[in-house]
Order: C-alpha cells, then structure tokens, then sequence
C-alpha cells in the first residue's frame, strides 16, 4: 500500500510541474542588475553592540559596502510595519512574546541584543537605503500576513529603488501575482522535514516541494543552501528554467560553490573577499 501511495504521490508531483508553475520572466530586465549584487542577509551585522540584525545600523553598514539588502516585514497590532526577522521577540530582544501582538511603542521599549538600537520601522531601513542597492523584502507569515503585504505594497510603490519580494507562504505571492504581476517574486522554501516545526506530512511535502508554484507562479526560488539535493528540488531544476535565489551562506569556500548554482546569494556571518557577484 505504501509503494501505490508513493507513486500517486509523485505522478502528482510531475503532473502539478507540468502545469508550468513558473513566471516567463526569465530574462526579465531588472535580473542583470539584481544578480550582479550579494546580499547581506537582515543587513551587515554582527549582532554585538553596534550591528545588530534587522537595525538601521546594519543597513546604513550594507548600504555603504555596496552590498544589496535582504529584510523581513512584519506588522504590528497598531499597523505599524517594522522590519524584524522571529516571530517570537526573546532571542534577539529577551522578551517572550510575540512581535504581531505588540504595537510599535511596546517595541520601542526593547532593545536589539546588546544594542541601543530598536526595531526599525520598514519607512525608516526605506529611508536608509534610498534606492542606492537592490532590496529583497521578505514578507513573513504571522500575524496578519495578507493585511501586511497590501500595506507593504502600498508602501512599497513611493520607493524609487529596486526591490523584488518573496515569502515562504504561497498565498502572498499569489496576491501579487493577481494584484501586481509587474513586481518580481520569490518563492522561499527548504526541506520541511528537516525541523520540528508542528506541520503535517502533508503540509511539508507540499511546501517542501513547492507544489503550490503552479497558482502563485513565482519568478524566482529562494531555497536553503543545505537544501540542494533535496529530491524535490532537485527534479524541479531539471524540469524547469528558473531563476534561484539561496540562503544562507556563511563562509568563503560555500560562497564560491554558490556562485557556481545561484543567480541570487544572499550571506551572513562573514565579510566576503570581493562584492561582486
């Protein structure tokens, strides 16, 4: 019975694939100017005093190191949007609650590590990095998610620099899909099965294997870098022309086999040795 199950599964799987799940923008304009840049993951931190992640200090770093930018947008109870990666606020502001039920002034009293720095409003990183290098905004998936990507691209449309979005949830990309087709989009995944994080197999074989592109028709990927030969993701590279986005590299030696897979690279934890793509 096990075997019959498996092989439904992935007559499924290929079938869904065929649906041509993907964007035709491959050759889009803007991906030579986004796939020319590294980008420093919730900006050029260290998470010691004066770098911390997700601060306008990191950004205002990244922006003149000349590297492009990847952040996460969340909302809070008073529709504020700040730009903070956890769901939960405790590893990074000591405060075991969660950031979409706080309002902004809750979270002005907290500090980011062992920083004077607070959590930014995403106006203010906007402000920061001034179109001067390319943004990757990643939309999360708590609290309010789709309230949060209309305001984000309500936001987003008096911003003169460039900037592609992504989420792990597929139903906020097919909002833009459906709302904003123009803006380029990413599906972010990995392998599910690797975490407890309280999902059913079904849910992370269907996540893990991004069987929901074919609604939301991503422009790009953006899976995990442990995640490569990931069965799944591995049939999808071979099935289809797309563009892929990855993270997080965290060493020299990973970045320059990245180079070799990627068109997008998105890194942390260390400086590389040359900032060109």
């Amino acid at each position: 019975m096990i075997y019959i199950v498996v092989l439904l599964i992935f007559i499924l799987l290929i079938l869904l694939y065929a649906i041509k799940p993907y964007s035709k923008r491959y050759n889009h304009e803007d991906y030579a100017y986004f796939t020319s840049y590294l980008y420093a993951h919730r900006g050029l931190f260290d998470n010691k005093k004066e770098y911390p992640e997700n601060s306008l200090n990191a950004f205002q770093r990244a922006v003149d190191a000349g590297y492009g930018i990847e952040l996460d947008v969340q909302m809070t109870t008073d529709d504020k949007l700040v730009v903070f990666h956890d769901g939960n606020l405790l590893r990074m502001c000591s405060d075991d609650r969660m950031l979409t039920d706080c309002s902004y002034e809750a979270l002005q009293k907290l500090h980011l590590k062992n920083s004077h720095q607070t959590i930014p409003l995403f106006k203010d990183v906007l402000n920061v990095v001034d179109g001067k290098v390319p943004l990757i905004v990643e939309i999360k998936t708590e609290g309010r998610n789709i309230e949060t990507t209309k305001k984000v691209h309500e936001m987003m449309k008096g911003y003169k620099g460039k900037y592609v979005v992504e989420s792990f949830n597929p139903q906020l990309l097919q909002w833009y899909y459906k709302n904003e087709p123009n803006i380029l989009r990413g599906q972010l995944s990995e392998d599910y099965f690797t975490r407890d994080n309280g999902m059913n197999f079904s849910t992370k074989f269907v996540l893990t294997n991004m069987l929901t592109n074919f609604i939301s028709k991503p422009d790009f990927i953006s899976y995990d870098y442990k995640g490569y030969d990931q069965k799944g993701y591995a049939l999808l590279r071979k099935l289809f022309s797309c563009r892929h986005a990855v993270w997080t590299i965290r060493s020299e030696e990973d970045l320059k086999i990245a180079k070799e897979r990627y068109d997008i690279i998105i890194f942390d934890s260390f400086i590389p040795e040359k900032k060109e793509r």
